[in-house]
């Protein structure tokens, strides 16, 4: 009877019940190890790449009309509507965007820019032109575009200030506004009819307004020549800077 109450005792003692104090050493089990929760991995940056660069100065309407395809663009800024003094800087693209030259100082025609050009307005043709041909009175100095060596190219009279005409032709690059590509920069076929004027060039300067083209130094129109290239499409993009603006 004794040893019955005595194992009754000892099976109600709180040392023998789970849960009152006791807790994993009462059952004889070892703690289960907290693993520590996973650390938060901040999700990786977007890398954000800078807008390719464009032409300073040019709005949108003349950046838009310059060709996808085309990675070399001759800019003709004129300093005014009515001004025959112009800057020309050639411009080159790459996959950062548009990289320039320097500037050269040039003219333009006697009586500035005009976007409807017509014959003896004395305004030059503003646009997006190809540049297709060249051509001189000396010998090709190296041009990458087709280049037309005549005697035809040798000037006549004096410019607008009285200044000598001599070598103004020695090396020119045909714009191609009213006149048909591929062929000399002496040719006169003229698309949109003589009426809307034509042989305009980039060429020599000779220290004056022109007629309708646009003259810088003869070392720029060597390096011209030298570098324009018919694999990369060229195009002068000509007009005063408020024209080219938009």
């Amino acid at each position: 009877m004794i040893q019955r109450r005595t194992a009754v005792a000892l099976l109600a003692s709180p040392l023998l019940l789970t849960g009152c104090g006791g807790g994993a050493e009462a059952t004889g089990r070892r703690p289960t190890a907290t693993r520590p929760a996973p650390r938060a991995v901040p999700a990786p940056r977007a890398t954000v790449r800078p807008a390719p660069r464009g032409i300073p100065g040019l709005g949108p309407a003349t950046t838009a009309a310059i060709p996808a395809h085309c990675r070399q663009a001759v800019v003709v800024t004129g300093r005014g509507r009515d001004s025959p003094l112009c800057t020309v800087v050639l411009h080159r693209r790459t996959d950062a965007g548009w990289q320039a030259g320097p500037a050269w100082p040039g003219h333009n025609a006697l009586r500035g820019w005009t976007t409807h050009h017509l014959a003896g307005d004395l305004r030059s043709p503003a646009g997006v032109h190809t540049l297709s041909d060249a051509g001189g009175l000396l010998p090709d100095p190296g041009s990458r575009l087709p280049y037309h060596h005549s005697a035809g190219f040798a000037p006549t009279g004096t410019g607008f200030r009285g200044e000598p005409l001599t070598g103004a032709f020695d090396y020119v690059i045909a714009v191609d506004y009213n006149r048909r590509p591929g062929t000399s920069p002496l040719d006169w076929t003229r698309p949109l009819g003589p009426r809307r004027g034509g042989g305009v060039w980039l060429h020599v300067d000779h220290g004056g307004p022109t007629h309708g083209c646009v003259s810088v130094a003869r070392t720029h129109m060597r390096e011209l020549l030298r570098t324009l290239d018919p694999r990369h499409h060229p195009v002068a993009v000509m007009g005063h800077a408020d024209l080219l603006a938009r």
